[in-house]
């Protein structure tokens, strides 16, 4: 199989000198592979990205409070919040989110080779891909969590 995908690679000079070009391809045909010596790159649109990754959803458990309160714990990032009622929770979860993502990716060549935050990737691009901390927040599957 690396053979194939060796035959769908277009050098890098060749993506250099046709830049103009090879965006728009990209943009409205299809994404490219594109090989640079050794390195072996993907090229895609956001609109792209986003259909690959909706696989992974953001999930979390709700916890009832004494107070009335709900605490959102977030299963894949190790991220907590807490507000009023469900709606706040979700909203500063979504935040959070966004917050984490953009932080990681400032730090990208740390967090994506730490052990503990590798598994994060898919879904650091899209909270980034998605980019508003409400519509996050409204996509978190809560589930209840034992108090």
């Amino acid at each position: 199989m690396k053979e194939m995908i060796e035959m769908l690679m277009e050098q890098a000079t060749t993506v250099r000198k046709e830049w103009s070009s090879v965006c728009d391809s990209v943009m409205h045909d299809k994404p490219k592979f594109i090989k640079r010596t050794r390195d072996k790159m993907w090229f895609s649109n956001l609109e792209t990205m986003a259909e690959i990754l909706k696989a992974y959803k953001f999930t979390a458990e709700k916890y009832l409070e004494d107070d009335g309160s709900v605490t959102l714990s977030l299963n894949e990032i190790d991220l907590i919040e807490n507000g009023k009622d469900e709606q706040e929770a979700r909203e500063l979860l979504g935040k959070a989110i966004l917050e984490y993502s953009v932080e990681y990716y400032n730090e990208y060549a740390l967090y994506s080779h730490t052990p503990n935050r590798k598994a994060h990737v898919p879904y650091i691009f899209k909270a980034l891909i998605m980019d508003e901390p409400k519509e996050i927040g409204a996509s978190i599957e809560c589930r209840g969590g034992k108090n």
